[in-house]
């Protein structure tokens, strides 16, 4: 059914607060249904018609806009049958039964558009406050406030306290506080200076800064979640688009079925086809409501109410799915892989100590590092510039760049050539030669090596577990899900993650088709994976995943691509939430399709024996429709799943 069917696109703003309309007509309905009652139980014919003729205008005032536009598209479906069935009522005189029937169509309608409402609201109010102007500085430091939407990578801005960040930027001048809690969830406010990234839509608290904007505001990381908000209130489940087809054919059997009872009714039974009279019901009658009660309304709501209430939940706190497919498949998962840097671990990597061999070349070793370091997303190299633009060390210019996958990065330096990546790859013999016995690599850091031809250095940086994960490890063996880890660190960092957090299963060194191979070698298995991950090597994993799942707005541009699941708030815990919500929707559509199909078997059985009235009919066939509806915003306004991360 067509408006019962609400999905939340971008034009939905036309049709805020339809549902009080709705109510109101609905009222009018009803009040002018009861006066013709009246007025026929007085003996007032013309009075009693007037009033019902009223009460079917209002009450069919919006289902006969949707009938309309159907026809207009040589299409019917169950608001034709509701107006036909109210027609046919009409004909045989049974004006009261039709005036209920549009009540209670008209009435539910607007109680499922406030619900639908409510669910959208509640992911606009995500966004409803993102800055619209910005203030750009030009060469001289003159301010000019301009439209965000006109902002250029590169144009330099300046932010006051309590402004919010407009754009995607980097702090080059002062020191403040971001507060991120709207966009990562990130509750504590997070300290920004020189080189740290700022994310628009996020909170300046108290200093004065000036940034340089990294990207336009319709690539930001916030346009990016409201795209991807978009596009999972259009993306339907595969049960849902299974329903889709199947109301449409379900219609034409409908009525195909009720035209053979009819005549059955007539003919066979030999019931008056139109006319009742005392002690007799018309087979039109019959046939009117067999067709009120096989109108499989709360079966065709029962997807899609459930999966917009799962969206907009999981919204709200920080857990976006990309389209109903993803509420449904999450929960079938039985394999949860992880990456390591930025997902079991808080990504929040720092230099700790820069080393050359032989001695005396790091400052060359970290001016070379973050000059090639600076083309690239990946966690380390993010840490890497972000440690030299606090030492004030300037990159300089770097020609022949070149990047391998799952190993590192080359360039050409005045002639020197230049290798930063793993250890195996930067010293590889064919390169050039390092004089020194290098050191083995310490447990629970991370190293990044350079060789410049006739000397070599690392550097080593230090991520910390999540003080989470343990538990979610748990949390994951408990509700029988295998655990797994895919790092391109080395075996050592992950025996470590393995022996800290009780992994299920560990596969170090790997590039990221090496990963990628390893998903789909579980695909081929029959297992279904969740495959959850932040950085541009994650991406192919998390699209041959049966749910890919990326961490944090921080999170690259084809992790968030690929991903069918969010976790805005940069926790990893919040995979538990997002994991029992799809559990628990799922439930609820097998609950709604029990209710909706049980009550569609048991109507239709007493009206093929004739043993239930049209009024009877109808409050059943609504009812059923208010209580999907019903049950299905239990996920909206119920309590969490499990413990959600704010």
């Amino acid at each position: 059914m067509a408006n019962r069917e609400v999905e939340l696109h971008d034009d939905d703003h036309g049709h805020e607060g339809e549902w009080r309309a709705q109510l109101i007509v609905s009222g009018l309905c009803a009040a002018f249904g009861i006066a013709g009652w009246l007025a026929n139980r007085a003996g007032l014919s013309a009075v009693a018609l007037a009033s019902f003729g009223a009460a079917y205008l209002a009450g069919a005032w919006f289902t006969a806009q949707e009938v309309w536009e159907k026809l207009r598209e040589r299409e019917i479906d169950i608001h034709f049958l509701m107006l036909a069935v109210a027609a046919g009522a009409a004909a045989i005189g049974e004006w009261s039964e039709g005036a209920v029937l549009l009540f209670l169509f008209s009435f539910s309608g607007a109680l499922e558009h406030y619900a639908m409402e409510r669910t959208q609201n509640e992911i606009r109010s995500l966004f409803n406050a993102a800055p619209k102007t910005a203030t750009v500085l030009d060469a001289t430091g003159a301010e000019t406030i301009v439209p965000v939407e006109q902002l250029q990578t590169g144009q330099r801005l300046r932010i006051k306290p309590a402004e919010q960040f407009p754009v995607d930027a980097e702090v080059v001048k002062g020191d403040t506080a971001a507060d991120e809690s709207t966009l990562t969830g990130e509750a504590k406010p997070v300290d920004k200076s020189v080189g740290d990234s700022v994310l628009a839509g996020t909170l300046n608290l108290w200093g004065v800064v000036e940034t340089i904007v990294s990207r336009p505001a319709q690539e930001s990381a916030l346009q990016k979640i409201i795209r991807l908000i978009q596009n999972a209130q259009r993306n339907k489940a595969p049960a849902q688009r299974f329903t889709d087809k199947f109301g449409t054919r379900y219609t034409y059997g409908v009525l195909a079925l009720t035209t053979v009872m009819f005549f059955v009714w007539w003919l066979a039974m030999q019931h008056r086809p139109f006319v009742s009279v005392p002690g007799d019901v018309s087979a039109f009658y019959h046939a009117m409501t067999l067709l009120v009660v096989a109108s499989p309304c709360a079966l065709v709501l029962s997807i899609p109410s459930a999966i917009l209430a799962a969206i907009a939940w999981g919204a709200r706190r920080g857990i976006l799915f990309r389209g109903g497919a993803a509420v449904e498949q999450l929960a079938e998962v039985n394999t949860v892989a992880m990456d390591k840097t930025g997902t079991l671990t808080t990504g929040d990597l720092r230099v700790e100590k820069v080393e050359s061999f032989p001695p005396g070349h790091e400052g060359e070793v970290l001016l070379f590092a973050v000059s090639l370091d600076r083309h690239s997303n990946h966690p380390l190299a993010r840490a890497i510039v972000r440690y030299a633009r606090h030492r004030g060390v300037e990159p300089v210019e770097v020609d022949d760049f070149a990047q391998t996958s799952g190993a590192g990065i080359s360039a050409c330096h005045n002639g020197r050539q230049l290798r930063l990546g793993r250890r195996s790859w930067a010293q590889d013999p064919t390169h050039g030669d390092c004089i020194a016995v290098l050191p083995p690599k310490d447990i629970g850091v991370s190293e990044v090596w350079l060789s410049a031809g006739d000397f070599c250095g690392r550097l080593l940086l230090r991520d910390d577990v999540r003080p989470e994960a343990r538990d979610l490890v748990e949390q994951l063996r408990q509700r029988g899900l295998r655990s797994m880890v895919l790092t391109g660190d080395n075996q050592g960092a992950a025996d470590f993650l393995r022996t800290e957090l009780g992994i299920d299963d560990v596969r170090a060194g790997l590039k990221p088709e090496q990963k990628l191979e390893i998903i789909q070698s579980f695909n081929n298995n029959g297992s279904r994976v969740a495959m959850i991950g932040d950085g541009v090597n994650d991406a192919p994993s998390l699209a041959a995943a049966h749910v890919g799942v990326a961490m944090g707005a921080r999170g690259s541009d084809a992790a968030l691509e690929q991903a069918a699941v969010v976790l805005m708030h940069d926790r990893l815990e919040n995979f538990l939430a997002a994991y029992e919500l799809s559990r628990r929707a799922r439930t609820i559509i097998r609950q709604n399709h029990a209710i909706s199909l049980g009550v569609i078997v048991v109507l239709v059985t007493l009206a093929l024996f004739q043993k239930i009235q049209l009024t009877l009919g109808v409050v059943g066939h609504e009812g059923s429709t208010l209580v999907v509806v019903l049950n299905s915003l239990r996920l909206l306004f119920g309590s969490a799943p499990t413990q959600v991360a704010k």
